[in-house]
Order: C-alpha cells, then structure tokens, then sequence
C-alpha cells in the first residue's frame, strides 16, 4: 500500500504552520470536520490534510471502547513496510485521544484509503521498537516532537497497524 502523496512545494511550509501554536489549534478543533468529508467525496482517496501537508491520512473505524459502535477519524499513518504507525499524540494535548482508548479495547479495526479499505490489528509499542516507530514518524513530520514537548509528562503512545486476513 502506498500512501505517500506526491510532494509538493508547499508541503514543508503547511507542516510547519500545523506545528506551531496557532495550527496545532486548527488542526484540533478544525481539520477533522473537514477530512471526512473530503474523504467521503473522493472515495475515500484524499483528504485535505494530504493535500496541504502531503501527510499520507487514512480513515480509522475501530470499535468504541464504551459504546461498542463503529467510531471512524480520519488519522496521519506513516507506512512501515506493510505496516502503518499511528501515533497517539493528540495534538499535544494532556490526555490521549479516544480513539487510543478504542484501539486499546478492541485492537480489530479497518483503514480506509487511496479507495481501498482493509483490516488491521493494533499493536501498542514499547521499548526500542516504539522508539524506532517514533523517529521514522518524527522524520516523515516534525511536528511530533513539538506535539511530545506540549504534552510534557504524557508519553505518547505510538501503535503499528499490521493487515490481517479478511
């Protein structure tokens, strides 16, 4: 699966901008309404995430922790071979995202994108394979680590999304 975008001039400014103060707001309160959309309108092909930041996006439909419902967010996905890394690290903010909770409750989940969907299993990380997740995540978008510093003592969570038969 690849889903790395073609690169564009603008890329490096827009991720820029996401990891400063005032695009860590946006992204957190705006970005997502706009993704889903956008994704459903292309076919689950782009969303406007990749399109400004050439991040490669997918949609995320893992079981609700609490309410066992499909719950579906569009997420950054950095590929890892066959595998994506998805990281936890909910714009910097003090508490993890929901759907950290839901991957944590029921690991089964499906990723949508490029118009292809597919099952996955998640595995949290730990130890010197989260490390090596982390950095190749931090290489593909430096923003991480800006994320990391505002979420001081929070250690974020990084997970690998590995395909499993249908």
């Amino acid at each position: 699966m690849d889903l790395t975008p073609k690169p564009r001039w603008w890329h490096p400014i827009i991720q820029k901008l996401a990891a400063s103060l005032f695009g860590i707001w946006l992204l957190a309160t705006r970005l997502d309404r706009l993704d889903i959309p956008i994704l459903r309108l292309t076919g689950n092909r782009t969303t406007l995430t990749t399109l400004l930041s050439g991040l490669p996006t997918i949609l995320l439909t893992a079981t609700g922790a609490k309410s066992g419902q499909p719950r579906t967010v569009p997420l950054v996905a950095i590929p890892d071979g066959e595998n994506l890394i998805l990281v936890a690290s909910n714009f910097g903010n003090a508490r993890h995202p929901a759907w950290y909770y839901n991957l944590r409750a029921h690991p089964r989940a499906t990723v949508a994108s490029g118009g292809q969907t597919w099952r996955v299993t998640a595995r949290l990380l730990e130890g010197e394979e989260r490390e090596r997740c982390w950095a190749k995540a931090v290489g593909s978008y430096p923003g991480y680590q800006v994320y990391k510093e505002k979420a001081s003592e929070r250690v974020i969570p990084v997970f690998l999304l590995e395909p499993t038969a249908a």
